[in-house]
């Protein structure tokens, strides 16, 4: 379990992580008290199907057929609360700091298009036809991707069990880090089916995050100054 550890920076105001966290929260409360039927019509409807076709034949069905906003309507669907609870945990473990640094503007821009493209990816690399991608996992691994481009000093705090009793160790975040992009790139090639995780969106968009943190770190920079006052 990673923790963040607080620094002792003056706080500001971070709307753009709780939003969407209760609208996270909010579109999987409303699902789940659907019929069945209703709640499955409304994944296939909003979620991002996969077509098994050629990649040209895909980009089709996306920009042609109006389909290019399942992936972000995608990306506020859950398949379980398991599913959705361990999204809006590193949510929050890595979004607040990310957000105080970058700004409410740029962190809804990272989550929604690092989202959005990590679902492309899924969608093009699925080789099965009519696979439903859903999940925040995509725009929650860019939000590490940038976190740890933004913070490449910062240290994490983890509990570990030691027989009865749980130790508190902090450790350098590109460690941690590095070790679950590792895993996110094993686990693609001998991990869980695809239809159970779609771990190319979660590689896709841990790299969106790094680029997208380093292409915005002038702007945030002149961010800092100013609130600063200098």
């Amino acid at each position: 379990m990673f923790v963040s550890i607080p620094t002792r920076q003056r706080s500001t105001l971070r709307w753009a992580t709780p939003l969407l966290f209760a609208l996270l929260w909010g579109a999987y409360l409303w699902a789940s008290t659907r019929p069945e039927s209703a709640r499955r019509l409304w994944l296939l409807d909003w979620g991002a199907l996969t077509g098994g076709e050629a990649i040209g034949n895909t980009f089709q069905a996306l920009w042609l057929q109006g389909h290019w906003q399942r992936l972000f309507s995608a990306l506020f669907l859950h398949a379980d609360w398991a599913h959705l609870l361990g999204n809006l945990v590193f949510l929050l473990i890595f979004g607040l700091p990310a957000e105080k640094v970058m700004g409410a503007g740029r962190f809804l821009l990272l989550f929604l298009l690092g989202g959005a493209v990590a679902n492309l990816a899924a969608v093009l690399l699925i080789a099965g036809p009519d696979r439903l991608v859903i999940g925040a996992s995509g725009a929650v691994s860019a939000v590490i991707g940038a976190y740890l481009a933004l913070f490449p000093r910062a240290k994490l705090g983890v509990v570990l069990p030691l027989g009865l009793f749980l130790q508190f160790v902090r450790t350098p975040a590109p460690l941690l880090i590095g070790i679950w992009a590792l895993l996110q790139v094993v686990f693609a090639y001998i991990g869980p089916a695809f239809g159970a995780v779609a771990w190319a969106a979660h590689i896709a968009g841990f790299a969106f995050g790094v680029m997208f943190a380093l292409v915005v770190r002038a702007g945030i920079a002149r961010r800092m100054r100013k609130q600063r006052g200098f």
